[in-house]
């Protein structure tokens, strides 16, 4: 299940290329535009969004790339700040998080999971959308 965003809603969306210094953007980015809505940058809720971000970036840069096509990013803050990260790949699906001591992959989505209200993955053609919710204690301004 999808959970829905509650009015009012405040939306900021942007496309990237698939490269690390994409990625490093939308962080940056990001940052930014919480801190104009009101989220001041070091607070406790735009670290744990600027960390959500750039896994959720870096993850589509480094799985869901595919040559010659950007990934886009949207935050839509309402009652919680929704994270989304679309990219074109299809197949390689993120899988919930396993704790396993010598595993190789995952752990940035260990990390999501930990700081996100709740998280999930669309698909959509072509590709997905990754997206996190988290609570930050503000709502948009209107």
């Amino acid at each position: 299940m999808n959970p829905q965003i509650t009015t009012p809603t405040t939306e900021f969306v942007r496309r990237f290329t698939s490269t690390r210094r994409g990625a490093r953007l939308a962080r940056v980015l990001s940052l930014g535009q919480l801190d104009a809505w009101g989220v001041p940058h070091g607070s406790e809720g735009s670290d744990a969004a600027a960390l959500v971000v750039a896994e959720l970036a870096a993850n589509a840069v480094l799985h869901g790339r595919v040559p010659g096509r950007d990934f886009q990013l949207r935050l839509v803050l309402g009652t919680v700040l929704r994270i989304e990260v679309t990219d074109t790949r299809t197949e390689g699906l993120p899988r919930r998080p396993e704790v396993a001591g010598d595993a190789e992959g995952g752990r940035g989505l260990l990390l999501v999971e930990a700081l996100a209200k709740a998280w999930g993955v669309d698909e959509r053609p072509p590709g997905k959308t990754v997206w996190a919710e988290l609570d930050l204690g503000v709502t948009a301004r209107s």
